[in-house]
């Protein structure tokens, strides 16, 4: 077990390269540059004054060096500075944003996965009954509504219509005025609409995952002489067949680690949180390279980390892959 990590965490670092190499090479290729945005407003500016600007960002440079300079920089935790008009560090700017993302997405996390595990096995026992295919049309209406259009309606019947919860930000006015409890519910009452189309629209396919899964497991063969020798059907289901049944949802939970942090685009966009993905969606209109990747590079970063982590907690759980890889 020992060899396989270190051979894995050694893998990491070519990886992450590759991955910076491409995304560096496509967002430049993308229409549009950071100069030609930032002019876009001013047409008496002058080809010199352009020319000006993009010695100032660098992007005059073949874009090789471009990116060797940009690695340098990486290579010391630096993202650089940002090419908006603050011209602020990128590291400043994400850890200002990461605690609002983290928070969001780390409670709807753990309300899909609450939510997901104990309907697939319920939908799982229930195998063909009206409870399955009732259960089978909740998520997968879920899942066939886009985000972004269920985020619109659920703002406009509870926050529009009906004036129950509020539809933007995280804090009301004057909320810094409030003591805690009564601005922890300000709080709530924010996150409510945006955490829940989030969990929403991701239990079809955790749900159904974990139902197809469970569905397996109880035609094996320990299963029915589990239940030969009398054993209880809750033990049956929770102990033995609940076990087994996790090890893939754990591959899904490691993937769901990047999510954490460049997950939340969409929710954070429309529903104006400042959080991480509103920053990357602002950096992406605006062609601003540095924070662009510095985002990208965490997201990638995460992505490799979630699959070592899945793989890990695969081996733990299952001492037969643990056994194997040493």
């Amino acid at each position: 077990m020992g060899r396989y990590l270190l051979k894995r965490i050694l893998g990491l670092f070519p990886m992450l390269l590759g991955i910076t190499l491409i995304t560096f090479v496509v967002i430049h290729l993308a229409p549009g540059e950071p100069v030609e945005m930032q002019v876009s407003m001013s047409p008496k500016i002058s080809a010199a004054t352009r020319e000006r600007l993009r010695e100032f960002y660098g992007l005059n440079k073949p874009l090789h060096v471009q990116y060797v300079n940009w690695l340098s920089h990486l290579a010391r935790f630096d993202f650089g500075k940002s090419f908006a008009p603050d011209h602020r560090p990128v590291t400043d700017k994400i850890v200002e944003r990461i605690p609002v993302t983290l928070s969001l997405n780390v409670i709807a996390l753990i309300l899909e996965f609450c939510l997901a595990i104990p309907i697939g096995i319920l939908a799982a026992v229930h195998r063909d009954t009206l409870l399955d295919r009732c259960i089978s049309v909740f998520v997968f209406v879920g899942f066939a509504i886009p985000t972004f259009w269920l985020a619109l309606l659920c703002m406009y019947f509870f926050g529009v219509q009906h004036n129950w919860l509020p539809i933007s930000g995280l804090h009301s006015m004057g909320s810094d005025k409030l003591s805690f409890f009564p601005w922890l519910l300000d709080v709530g009452k924010h996150l409510l609409l945006p955490v829940g189309v989030a969990t929403f629209g991701s239990l079809a396919g955790l749900s159904r995952y974990m139902r197809s899964t469970m569905l397996e497991i109880l035609s094996q063969d320990y299963i029915t002489t589990a239940r030969a020798k009398g054993v209880a059907e809750r033990v049956v289901i929770y102990k033995h067949a609940l076990k087994n049944a996790l090890l893939p949802v754990i591959t899904l939970l490691g993937f769901s680690l990047p999510g954490l942090i460049g997950g939340s685009v969409i929710f954070e966009t429309i529903f104006a949180i400042p959080g991480m993905g509103q920053l990357f969606y602002q950096g992406v209109m605006a062609r601003d390279y540095p924070l662009v990747m510095g985002i990208l590079v965490i997201g990638a970063f995460l992505t490799l980390l979630g699959n070592l982590l899945a793989d890990l907690c695969y081996g733990f759980a299952d001492p037969r892959i643990r056994h194997g890889r040493d």
